[in-house]
């Protein structure tokens, strides 16, 4: 079932090509506190990850962010990286789920738009 996974999902962990290309040229760089293993070849030129569950970007720390993009040159398992206080916690994406946000007004929203107060004027041609 798990090599079933592998080959036909890509949103699960890794494909069967991404694990090849891990395999033959990836240097492990580090792991976060979510799972996530990251990756670069010998070179440095190339970096990526491999995510302990679904596969969303949005789960990648600010840290490794960082690195990934190569804005620093220092993975943050290579050094004592602390998270600055502006920086926030992952929240999952929440659109298509019953916590998505829905505004007022929304066919979903249990509330009543505001009436409109009669301030706007409709462009005439």
């Amino acid at each position: 079932m798990k090599w079933l996974l592998l080959v036909f999902t890509w949103w699960n962990r890794e494909t069967i090509g991404t694990r090849f290309w891990t395999w033959r040229f990836g240097q492990r760089v580090g792991e976060d506190e979510r799972g996530n293993v990251y990756y670069q070849t010998a070179d440095g030129k190339r970096r990526w990850v491999v995510y302990s569950g679904y596969a969303e970007a949005s789960m990648i720390p600010p840290g490794w962010h960082g690195w990934m993009h190569h804005r620093v040159d220092v993975a943050p398992s290579q050094e004592t990286y602390k998270a600055r206080d502006w920086q926030k916690p992952h929240i999952e994406n929440l659109t298509g789920t019953p916590n998505a946000y829905r505004p007022k007004g929304s066919l979903l929203n249990q509330t009543k738009r505001p009436r409109v107060t009669g301030d706007y004027d409709a462009w005439q041609p």
